[in-house]
């Protein structure tokens, strides 16, 4: 990104002279005047290129580090091997622009087909494409291309599904004049008997998560079922790392698989880049959104990659298009394919367990604190849970970042009835001196 490029009026005038217009306000005519902001912008008096960078280290100096984080809702402080950094650092891939181009760069190309491969290796399904901007974009678009496929409107989306990607799906179904319909909990999970009655002949897809947003393992065997069953297709979000421990969506029969890829060698960065994965089956793969890359042979009947398919409203006619997405996560993709090539298949399972057992220790003992307790007993989870507060969450987060740690997620912000929850995550990074820690940081609190 460059530096601010300041224009005198003289520069101001002689654009709006090269563009036809007279002024700024008859440039910004098209703009309804009713929703155009009127008098002066609340900013401070100008600053020189010199006093603003100081100004900015200042404010950044402000910022809180070396927190041992708990949190997680979606985003996840697992460890990075240092390769991964290494090769995605490298000029031919750190700096290319479309790289994708196959005149540009067969590497680049091959590394993308690795990355489809090893998400499809991963889910347990047959095709993936070249990623997406998100986990909540990629869900918004499996809404649409279940309706596209099933030729069916109405979209059922549980409750239990992380709030904000349920908020993009809101939006981009409400360009588009799709009914979506949540999924009440039961328990933390899936209402299976609320699903059972609002499945019918006109739901495109039912959409869940696992595990799901409040970290509970849901009965996805059954989700699927009941989905099929009345025709619909089965949608779910996974979190991939929990693919080492819990069964690969492929084996539950589930028709489009999607999520979040940050955890795959993609670092905490407030709040992006991040990376969107989404797989499915065979049948479904000219309704996919995005690209995918493929193989073939030359002429000399040597390998190549190419793209294969990208059906967006950039190469074919607009309303044939299967999405309006327009870039992929190219870097972000190819963290993930170095990652989880380096990982390996036992990498990623010895990884999961560490999640898995640090997780359940870090519940049992913030159970034995005085004042707190499981919020939703008795069900399993992976590697976040949530625990009730004897004090407002808000309140305990506050205070213990003043001791370097950021213990959990406060869930009253998206679920009322879940005032007093705490969302707490656990990866294999976190120490048993670090859980002790966050332990001893609560006692007292009560």
């Amino acid at each position: 990104m460059g530096g601010f490029i300041p224009n005198t009026d003289r520069d101001r005038k002689i654009m709006l002279e090269t563009i036809g217009v007279r002024s700024i306000d008859e440039l910004f005519a098209d703009i309804p005047d009713e929703v155009r902001f009127k008098g002066n912008m609340n900013l401070p008096e100008p600053l020189s290129e010199l006093d603003a960078l100081n100004l900015l280290h200042e404010m950044s100096g402000r910022n809180l580090h070396d927190l041992v984080c708990f949190a997680g809702a979606g985003a996840y402080d697992h460890f990075i091997p240092s390769v991964v950094g290494h090769v995605t650092s490298r000029s031919e891939f750190y700096t290319a622009y479309t790289p994708y181009q196959p005149e540009v760069s067969q590497a680049v190309l091959q590394s993308i087909y690795e990355y489809q491969s090893l998400i499809c290796q991963l889910t347990g399904m047959d095709v993936s494409n070249a990623s997406m901007y998100d986990g909540a974009t990629s869900l918004a678009e499996a809404a649409l291309m279940a309706v596209s496929s099933t030729r069916r409107r109405k979209v059922l989306v549980s409750r239990a599904v992380n709030p904000e990607y349920r908020e993009v799906l809101a939006t981009y179904a409400k360009a588009v004049e799709i009914p979506v319909q949540e999924v009440p909990m039961s328990d933390g999970a899936t209402d299976l008997e609320a699903l059972s009655r609002m499945v019918d002949g006109e739901t495109a897809c039912v959409m869940a998560q696992q595990p799901n947003f409040l970290g509970v393992v849901e009965s996805v065997d059954d989700i699927s079922k009941i989905a099929h069953d009345a025709g619909a297709l089965f949608v779910v979000a996974v979190d991939p790392i929990s693919l080492g421990v819990l069964k690969a969506p492929g084996d539950y029969d589930a028709d489009i698989v999607m999520g979040e890829g940050q955890a795959l060698g993609n670092p905490l960065s407030y709040g992006g880049p991040y990376l969107g994965f989404f797989a499915s089956k065979e049948k479904f793969v000219r309704r996919m959104p995005g690209r995918i890359v493929g193989t073939t042979l030359d002429v000399r009947g040597q390998r190549g990659f190419v793209l294969t398919l990208q059906t967006r409203e950039q190469h074919i006619r607009r309303e044939r298009a299967t999405s309006n997405i327009c870039s992929n996560e190219a870097l972000n993709a190819l963290a993930a394919t170095v990652y989880l090539a380096t990982m390996g298949r036992q990498g990623i399972q010895e990884v999961s367990n560490l999640c898995l057992q640090k997780a359940h220790f870090a519940m049992d003992s913030l159970g034995s604190v005085k004042g707190f307790e499981p919020l939703i007993p008795g069900k399993p989870f992976f590697k976040e849970f949530a625990v009730k507060c004897p004090v407002s969450p808000s309140s305990i987060i506050k205070d213990l970042v003043k001791k370097g740690i950021l213990p959990g997620v406060d869930l009253g912000r998206w679920y009322p009835e879940y005032s007093e929850g705490l969302l707490v995550a656990v990866t294999e990074k976190r120490s048993r001196q670090e859980i002790e820690r966050l332990v001893a940081a609560l006692e007292g609190l009560a």
